[in-house]
């Protein structure tokens, strides 16, 4: 259930360590070259890459990875993965730069593309035994002005189940035009749904679902199964994380990080710092 600071450094002590990880996660013990399965692999020197014992051929395992052309030690990138992995409200750019000793804009990317291996894997949510509670929210903002008669707050989606995975998407609006089709796309039909009152949920029963509501506006939050608790409580760590650790969000990068918050709590019962290696060596 953990992955201590003890046990990555004695995994990985050194730049050497983590290229061979690298290789291993993405070929094995077979050549992408000549196809052969069981070949020893040679590492040459001064460079970031090995030759195959049987057709002594250069293979470079960070290519076409996120570590692709780049000067930072692969120890850093993969300290930074640890990083990421352990820190419950995110890891900021700024946090990285202090750490690693790169400079802001290296950490900047580096967080990004770390992001990157957290995209939301496709599956569908609910069942006849797995009910869903959905809910939308606003990302935090410092800037609380309008623009031409338009909030400048960005709207987020959410479906979880209860004692499941979740899914959470950033949407141009919280308009029926815009959240009925990601139900429909993302929820299996016979589910029963738990929302509160909002008016875009309410035909949800005639399109296949089973739908009950509490009403919020009531200050009714739970009657009996029917509460949308473990949606909120998902929005109320993401949205302290987005304001405490980050501060401000761009839009055009919000989905990234929602993607961050969405992969640790699928993960949240496995070490996640594994899994996140093990993507970083076969990302195309």
């Amino acid at each position: 259930m953990r992955y201590t600071f003890a046990q990555f450094k004695a995994e990985y002590p050194d730049d050497a360590a983590c290229l061979r990880a690298v290789l291993e996660n993405r070929y094995g013990d077979t050549c992408p070259r000549c196809g052969v399965v069981g070949v020893k692999w040679h590492p040459i020197t001064g460079r970031k890459g090995f030759v195959c014992s049987e057709c002594d051929r250069h293979v470079y395992p960070l290519a076409d990875t996120i570590f692709r052309k780049s000067e930072t030690s692969l120890w850093n990138w993969f300290y930074a993965i640890f990083q990421f992995s352990v820190a419950k409200n995110g890891v900021s750019a700024k946090e990285l730069e202090r750490t690693l000793g790169v400079t802001y804009k290296t950490a900047w990317r580096m967080a990004k593309q770390i992001r990157l291996l957290m995209e939301q894997d496709s599956f569908t949510l609910g069942g006849p035994d797995s009910p869903v509670e959905i809910d939308e929210t606003y990302a935090p903002s410092r800037k609380h002005q309008r623009k031409y008669g338009n909030s400048l707050k960005q709207s987020i989606f959410g479906a979880v189940e209860r004692d499941g995975m979740v899914q959470a998407m950033h949407v141009r609006s919280t308009g029926a035009r815009v959240l009925l089709p990601e139900i429909e796309q993302r929820i299996v039909k016979g589910t029963l749904v738990y929302s509160d009152e909002y008016g875009v949920y309410r035909t949800l029963a005639r399109r296949g679902y089973s739908h009950t509501t509490v009403n919020h506006s009531n200050l009714e939050y739970v009657r009996g199964d029917a509460h949308t608790n473990t949606i909120e409580g998902f929005w109320g760590n993401m949205k302290n994380s987005l304001q405490g650790t980050f501060h401000a969000v761009s839009p055009k990068y919000l989905q990234q990080y929602v993607n961050q918050f969405v992969f640790m709590y699928n993960y949240r019962t496995i070490p996640v710092c594994p899994v996140l290696l093990e993507r970083a060596a076969k990302l195309f």
